[in-house]
């Protein structure tokens, strides 16, 4: 048990160490590429407009990033639709209690924070018992790990029309959508919606956010619900993986000569 675990904690680090190489690899130079340009673009645009310093370039730059992190998007006018009505915060108290949390939008007044916390308090237990149940419900009428490992055959069978139906479900179809009301690439669509249901949240792609497009009322309501389904069976197929490494690790480890 003891090997076992040092197996598993030295994988697991491995892992992460592999990670961490591979993205500063891709995403270093390109970084740096885009903070050059950045820089290139204030300088040419102090340049195009002589009454300007660079202190004032900066402070403007400030204010930018200030209304960015309050959930203010720059771009358009006043009239932009509010973050805060009633489709976009159904949206956000979904991504509360199911920790995916963007990171683009969050309450500002001290009185929103406040709820949000005691919201979350027993939002996010609320939230597991219910993907708890609704992935037992899931599991009765499909499959169950035991059942595919005991007892291959038919149930082999369920478990790949599960994972199909799911795959098609929660993980090809949607990014359609979004590529279709978003305007993104069936690639970045299909980013966000694993991103999104993995709860992971980065932030970087969120639905229903550019000031340029008339969104129905119930579009991010709507993308609520099919968060929470796609969760339930995300989560399962993870727990089904994870048995599945694990037994697969444990009798190689443990493998008799």
């Amino acid at each position: 048990q003891i090997s076992w675990t040092l197996l598993l904690v030295l994988g697991y680090l491995s892992y992460l160490l592999l990670g961490a190489m591979v993205f500063q690899f891709l995403e270093k130079q390109a970084e740096a590429h885009s903070r050059d340009q950045f820089q290139l673009e204030k300088l040419k645009f102090l340049q195009n407009y002589t009454c300007l310093d660079r202190q004032a370039l900066e402070q403007f730059v400030q204010v930018l990033m200030e209304a960015w992190e309050k959930g203010v998007n720059p771009e358009g006018n006043s009239t932009n639709p509010s973050n805060w009505d009633f489709g976009n915060s159904f949206f956000f108290a979904g991504t509360v209690v199911t920790t995916i949390g963007y990171g683009n939008l969050a309450p500002s007044t001290v009185a929103g924070q406040v709820f949000c916390v005691f919201y979350a308090l027993f939002g996010v237990p609320l939230n597991l018992a219910f993907l708890n149940q609704l992935g037992k419900g899931l599991n009765a009428h499909l499959i169950t790990l035991e059942r595919w490992v005991h007892k291959p055959g038919r149930a082999q069978v369920q478990l790949a029309v599960f994972l199909t139906t799911g795959t098609l479900l929660f993980l090809v179809f949607p990014p359609l959508v979004f590529s279709y009301v978003e305007g993104w690439s069936y690639g970045e669509g299909f980013y966000f919606t694993f991103i999104t249901l993995s709860t992971i949240g980065f932030g970087d792609y969120v639905v229903g956010t550019d000031p340029n497009k008339h969104y129905i009322p119930v579009y991010r309501s709507l993308t609520a619900i099919w968060i929470v389904f796609g969760l339930a069976w995300l989560a399962l197929v993870f727990n089904v993986g994870a048995d599945m490494m694990e037994k697969f690790l444990q009798l190689k480890w443990h493998k008799p000569n």
